[in-house]
């Protein structure tokens, strides 16, 4: 595997200037107050009480996830450049979902082959020919980007339909602020602060036409039991609406309307945290609970807006991911900006019979998969999950794509064993609404805690820390 890109320290054991005034500051201050506040950190997290539930975990019901307090750091040249990248990439997703529930012209040019959305269960045939106010599919994108050297960055995967993570953005800058004030005082560090107001404003901006002049918004979450609860209360609170669940909502007239003490109050705009499976048990599955009866219909005669709109799972989707490139030329005539990982369509005969071959150096992902799970990582994978690999591929080459394994850049950490490099990759999230798609400077930057480890997942172990972009 290649050599992964230093952070801090370039290729050539160069100290990069985004990190100088970080390594004056480390040289200065003793390990043991570090890891006095690196305590500090953890202890605050626990009375906040940021967790997160791991599905299939008999032991850990509610996970703290590992925050490190050494900051990943970044120019404001750099982040000029990724900024260019996502809103491109964004603006190119939503035309490409807009157009296969409509005109399909990408379809009938051949770029992308029809039975990669018609036979795909994330396709919503429901949303066939349905217009969404503004023709904003996917109000709230989380791009997960990897680095492999000064001068690239790479998109691993795009989450279109419900991206998590924001609610850590958030408290990790926090925690730093008041955590190390003297280190926050030596850098001119671009603020996320702002995230929940430009989320607002996006969401409001997409309010149906026959909303009154202050749109009402809602967050609706399926409920305590969901790992990603703590966010949804973190942030309906932040934004200062209403947080739901389906019960608390209810149909008339094709009009959602919320149960509140005074009675009922329309909801124009709904942030839902809720697949589509379970929107609506009339719709989608008759047997889901958390859903709103009739909230479909409502949906469908323009009286409300989903965020992020049904149907956008085919945008999360890895088969669909590896024709991006072409994607972005289709509908914006320009080439892509940020890359996409080189990858191998099992589906396609000589890809499978590539990746066949070269399993134990390729990473092997579910085409549906999300957070880590059903994935093979080829170097680090024994000769039976290589095996047991071989046989599902066999079976269902459709259902998986295969990339190389990626030199993931790496940032300073602190370990057990003092300062050490890990692997990092950022999630930064991208808001579109009527008019225009902002991007607070920053975003969730994961770190794969154990030492030669890739993955970053949280629910696999991973860590986060908190993002700097320099303002110039």
């Amino acid at each position: 595997m290649a050599v992964a890109f230093d952070e801090m320290n370039g290729p050539g054991g160069d100290l990069r200037p985004a990190y100088r005034e970080l390594s004056r500051w480390l040289k200065e201050t003793p390990p043991d107050a570090l890891e006095y506040r690196r305590q500090e950190a953890e202890l605050l997290f626990r009375r906040i009480g940021i967790t997160f539930a791991v599905y299939g975990d008999a032991e850990a019901q509610e996970r703290l996830i590992p925050f490190d307090v050494i900051p990943r750091i970044m120019s404001a040249k750099e982040w000029t450049v990724l900024e260019k990248g996502l809103k491109q990439r964004v603006r190119a997703l939503n035309m490409f979902l807009r157009d296969i529930y409509h005109g399909r012209d990408i379809l009938r040019a051949n770029i992308v082959p029809d039975d990669l959305i018609f036979q795909n269960p994330v396709f919503r045939p429901e949303m066939n020919g349905q217009s969404v106010p503004h023709d904003v599919y996917v109000h709230i994108a989380g791009i997960d980007i990897v680095r492999v050297d000064a001068d690239n960055f790479i998109v691993l995967e795009d989450n279109a339909r419900t991206p998590s993570g924001v609610s850590y953005m958030l408290e990790n800058r926090e925690i730093m602020m008041r955590l190390f004030p003297d280190l926050f005082a030596r850098h001119r560090v671009a603020p996320v602060e702002r995230y929940p107001d430009e989320l607002l404003s996006a969401l409001r901006s997409v309010a149906p036409l026959s909303a009154s002049a202050e749109p009402t918004v809602a967050l609706m979450t399926p409920g305590v039991y969901n790992s990603a609860y703590y966010e949804h209360s973190f942030l309906a609170d932040k934004l200062g609406i209403e947080l739901v669940e389906g019960r608390d909502l209810i149909v008339k007239n094709d009009e959602v309307f919320m149960r509140t003490t005074e009675g009922l109050k329309r909801v124009d705009v709904i942030y839902r945290r809720v697949d589509d499976d379970f929107l609506d048990p009339l719709t989608f599955r008759p047997d889901s609970a958390l859903g709103v009866p009739g909230l479909m219909s409502a949906y469908a005669a323009g009286n409300v807006t989903l965020a992020n709109a049904v149907g956008t799972g085919i945008a999360d989707d890895k088969a669909i991911y590896s024709y991006m490139p072409e994607i972005v030329k289709f509908y914006l005539g320009e080439e892509p900006i940020l890359k996409n990982v080189p990858t191998w369509r099992c589906r396609e005969p000589k890809d499978l019979a590539y990746v066949l071959d070269n399993l134990s150096d390729l990473v092997v992902k579910e085409v549906h998969g999300s957070g880590g799970y059903g994935m093979l990582i080829g170097p680090a994978a024994t000769k039976a999950t290589i095996e047991a690999f071989r046989d599902k591929l066999k079976r269902e080459p459709e259902g998986f794509i295969a990339q190389p394994t990626l030199a993931l850049s790496t940032c300073p950490t602190c370990t057990a064993s003092g300062l050490a490099p890990r692997h990092v990759d950022l999630r930064p999230f991208v808001l579109t609404g009527s008019k225009h798609v902002t991007i607070v400077p920053g975003g969730l930057t994961r770190v794969a805690l154990k030492e030669g480890s890739l993955v970053v997942n949280s629910s696999q172990g991973g860590g986060t820390k908190d993002t700097w972009i320099l303002d110039e």
